[in-house]
């Protein structure tokens, strides 16, 4: 059978449940192309990160990931810049954003106009899919009470002017209670599943449970599952614990024996996983764009990936393990 993951055969574009959007197996993440060096530690010029969405725009990937907040708004420039210089977006593509509170104003107004900060960036009239951005920083009271966040969302979508609504965040825990509303359409987690954390099985599993559709994004851990030799030694943007480090280092070798990479395995981990419409990686080069479905395409034998979870660390160094339910 072919596998659904590989750039172009058949299962590599598929329906995101919970919207009328269709997704390829791989998103462009638009987190580092506004240049976020904090985060990402390198600079990215306007150039270099209109180039990447080209890139895109003229590869098998089919989707693409933002923010309001990313840099400002620079991440949705950039990409609104290739999107016009491409005569538009074109045809089956799909382009998600995220709304951001301003300092810590996340009130109702703050979302709407959020949402209109970012269809000007992206030069799009319809946004046919928005998410809550982070909102575990924030009171969930106010966030879901009369003309909070929650609601002024609710009300775009039932409106038109944004298609569907989704949730993305990390601390699992706080997302469940989210999710618990019951008024998302999508999940997006990040860095809380992927071969070394499984933070986020449970409230993956409470959004398919209610028909959500669910993305998998940040499955390096911020860069220390990408690399085959040295990399950072942070993962999810906090010192990596020691099992995790040992965890990394078995993982490598493991993979060397198999005749390919850690970061080829991570990636792949996530894209083999049926649970996930669609896995969003950062790129702020436009050769990352070929180098990433280049790597969705190799073929790896399930014995690797049943010898990687052999190797996963404990549940106690997880990001936000263990979930009380």
């Amino acid at each position: 059978m072919t596998a659904r993951h590989v750039p172009g055969e058949p299962g590599w574009l598929r329906p995101l449940p919970g919207t009328a959007l269709t997704v390829s197996a791989l998103a462009l993440g638009g987190g580092p192309l506004g240049s976020m060096p904090q985060l990402f530690g390198q600079e990215v010029s306007p150039e270099r990160g209109i180039d990447t969405v080209r890139a895109a725009l003229h590869s098998d990937v089919r989707f693409i990931d933002t923010s309001n907040g990313y840099s400002d708004g620079e991440s949705e420039r950039r990409i609104g810049a290739a999107l016009t210089a491409a005569g538009g977006l074109p045809a089956g593509y799909a382009v998600a954003t995220k709304v951001d509170p301003d300092g810590a104003d996340y009130s109702g107004e703050r979302v709407r106009r959020s949402v209109e900060e970012s269809r000007s960036r992206l030069g799009l009239d319809h946004l046919p899919l928005v998410h809550l951005h982070d909102p575990e920083f924030h009171e969930f009271d106010d966030l879901t009470g009369p003309d909070g966040a929650v609601e002024a969302l609710v009300e775009l979508r039932e409106s038109g002017v944004v298609g569907a609504i989704g949730l993305a965040g990390g601390r699992v825990q706080e997302m469940a209670r989210y999710l618990a509303l019951g008024v998302f359409d999508v999940l997006l987690v990040h860095n809380r599943w992927t071969l070394v954390d499984r933070s986020a099985g449970p409230v993956v599993a409470e959004a398919r449970a209610q028909g959500m559709g669910v993305l998998n994004a940040a499955v390096y851990g911020g860069g220390i599952l990408a690399h085959q030799q040295g990399g950072p030694t942070t993962y999810g943007y906090r010192p990596a614990p020691p099992q995790v480090l040992d965890a990394v280092d078995a993982m490598r070798r493991t993979c060397a024996r198999h005749g390919t990479d850690l970061g080829t395995a991570a990636l792949q981990f996530s894209l083999r996983d049926e649970r996930f419409a669609s896995t969003i990686v950062g790129m702020s080069r436009p050769e990352r764009v070929a180098q990433t479905l280049a790597a969705a395409a190799v073929p790896l034998p399930d014995d690797l990936f049943e010898e990687l979870e052999t190797l996963v660390p404990p549940a106690a160094t997880w990001l936000d393990a263990p979930f009380d339910s």
